[in-house]
Parts: C-alpha cells; structure tokens; sequence
C-alpha cells in the first residue's frame, strides 16, 4: 500500500465539495463520517465540562470540611441554640407531667410558689444602699430571683428540721434558725464577717 504523503495530488481520488443541498459522492464525506469526526469534539468538551463541575463540587466539600472561623462559629452558635431548644422543651414537658400529677394540696402549694415574688422596690432600696449607685431593672430582678432561690432553700432545710425533731408544720422559728445554722455550718450561706487567719 502507498503511503499517502508520497502520492502524488493527481493520483489521490478528487471530492466534490459538498454544498448545502449537494449529496455525497462515491469518494466524499458522508454526513454520518463528518459527525463522527465532530463527536469526538463535542465529548472531550462535555468530559471538560464534567471535570470543571467535579472540580466545583470538591472545593464545596473541602470548603464545608475546613470552613471558615466566622462559619464555624455561627454553626456552633446555630448548634447550641437547637440543643439548649430541645433541652427547654424537655424540661417544659416534664414538669408537665409532674404538675398533672400534683393532688390538689400540692397544686395550690406550687400555684402560691410560683406567685411568690420579693417586692422589686424593696430589692432595689437594698441593693442600692450597699451598692452606694443606681442598679439597672435586670439587676433588680436577678436579685430578686436568687433571693426567692435563698429563701427556698432555708425553707426546704427548715422542713427538714421541723421532721427530725419529729414536729410537724408549719414551720416556728426554732426551725428557721437552726436551718441557717446548719446551712451555715456547711458554708451554703455566704458569712458577712471575714476570717481572721492567723498564721504561726
């Protein structure tokens, strides 16, 4: 078989060029060969395309995997909002549960608790004298908070005591005082006076 560079122009077999309207010759271009040549093209270009968009895909990935400080700490943010959510919603539903479980005595005790607040003006005269300055609402009303929480806690000791010594409610202020002697006793209550250590 020849060699095709070497052949000569006039003994390679001529084509018709092929117009719009114009059929093949014997010795043309089919349609079919001409798309072949062309399929090729438009495969390496789809391949490109493919690649490019994997290439997009991998960055994505590797941008969730290692995202930036300001995302990281608005996912963390997002994080403990749902959780602390869904803890509130738990604790909501328990205490649900207990309260319609209550008898009607202890409904009316829980109902008299929940009512129970120290007077905002009076805790903001205190806080104010020791203070010596203006103290803001919210302060007023965490004080107010943490002196119900105190309050209860003496209570809860009191009754404690008032079962021990095998009396029974109400509380009389023989039970009061040695609950904030023992509360004291295990340092729950904060001492006013310092402690003078001496050191030898």
């Amino acid at each position: 078989m020849a060699d095709p560079d070497r052949v000569k122009p006039e003994d390679r077999p001529q084509q018709k060029s092929l117009g719009s309207g114009d059929a093949p010759a014997s010795g043309g271009v089919s349609k079919e060969h001409a798309a072949g040549h062309s399929r090729p093209k438009e495969e390496g270009k789809a391949r490109s395309e493919d690649a490019a968009a994997a290439a997009g895909d991998d960055e994505e990935e590797g941008s969730s995997l290692h995202p930036s400080p300001a995302k990281k700490l608005k996912l963390e943010q997002d994080k403990k909002k749902e959780k602390r959510q869904k803890v509130d919603e738990d604790e909501i539903q328990k205490m649900q549960v207990l309260v319609s479980s209550f008898s009607e005595e202890q409904l009316n005790r829980y109902e008299m608790y929940r009512r129970s607040a120290f007077p905002k003006a009076a805790i903001k005269r205190l806080v104010q004298s020791i203070t010596g300055s203006s103290v803001s609402q919210n302060v007023v009303i965490a004080m107010s908070g943490i002196s119900k929480v105190f309050a209860g806690e003496i209570v809860e000791e009191a009754l404690d005591v008032c079962e021990k010594w095998g009396d029974t409610p109400p509380l009389q202020p023989k039970h009061m005082r040695e609950a904030v002697r023992r509360l004291k006793s295990r340092e729950q209550i904060p001492n006013t006076k310092h402690k003078h250590i001496l050191f030898h």
